[in-house]
C-alpha cells in the first residue's frame, strides 16, 4: 500500500533531480517495453515532466507511476545510472507444518 509519506518522499527525490539525465523504462503492453534517455524538467503537486532527448517531446508522469513501478527511473550521477527506487526484494513464503 502506498502511504502519503511515500508520495512526499518520491516528490522530494524527483524534485532534487530536476535537470538531471535519466533513463525512463516502462511497459507498452503485450510484452513490449521501452527504455529512453530523458531529462527531468519540472515538478508539480501531482505530476512531474520528463523531456525525451530523441524526439524533443515532453511527457508527464504521476508520482504513483514510479512507486507502483509502472515507470522506472534510473538517474545519472555523473558516472553511471542508478535506480531511483531500490529493487524489490520478495520474501519467500513460509510453509507452515500442520
Amino acid at each position: 500500500m502506498i502511504c502519503k509519506s511515500d508520495i512526499s518522499n518520491i516528490k522530494e527525490d524527483i524534485g532534487e533531480k530536476i535537470g538531471q539525465k535519466i533513463i525512463v523504462k516502462g511497459s507498452l503492453g503485450r510484452s513490449k517495453s521501452f527504455e529512453k534517455e530523458a531529462t527531468i524538467e519540472k515538478t508539480y503537486p501531482n505530476i512531474f515532466l520528463v523531456k525525451y532527448e530523441e524526439n524533443n517531446r515532453t511527457v508527464s508522469y504521476n508520482y504513483t507511476d514510479v512507486l507502483t513501478r509502472t515507470v522506472e527511473l534510473d538517474v545519472f550521477d555523473g558516472e553511471k545510472y542508478n535506480p531511483l527506487l531500490p529493487p524489490v526484494v520478495e520474501e519467500a513464503k513460509k510453509v507452515r507444518a500442520v
